[in-house]
């Protein structure tokens, strides 16, 4: 009697690790199929996301613009300090 409750476990047993392997197959394959699915889905999306940047961008500059313009005027008139105090370089003159 007790040969036949271990030859039955050891089926069940047998027959659990089967379908945990088919289980394990089925895992596998469609963590591969939703993964390929999601990079696809992510590279759609960046390409959306780029497209829709460089249409927007121009109208969220125009409306940063009073923003950022006392800054652009200081740093223009850095710039036209500088420019205008800094020394002409020397000009060779041609010797012939």
């Amino acid at each position: 009697m007790i040969e036949m409750c271990v030859l039955v476990l050891l089926a069940v047993g047998a027959l659990w690790f089967a379908f945990a392997l088919i289980g394990l197959v089925f895992k596998f394959a469609f963590a591969l199929v939703g993964g390929l699915f999601g990079l696809i889905a992510g590279m759609v999306g960046l390409l959306i996301g780029g497209v829709v940047l460089l249409m927007v961008a121009p109208f969220v500059l125009l409306a940063l613009l009073p923003f950022c313009l006392p800054a652009l005027l200081l740093v223009g008139l850095v710039w036209a300090v500088v420019h205008a105090a800094r020394r002409k370089p020397a000009v060779p003159q041609p010797s012939h």
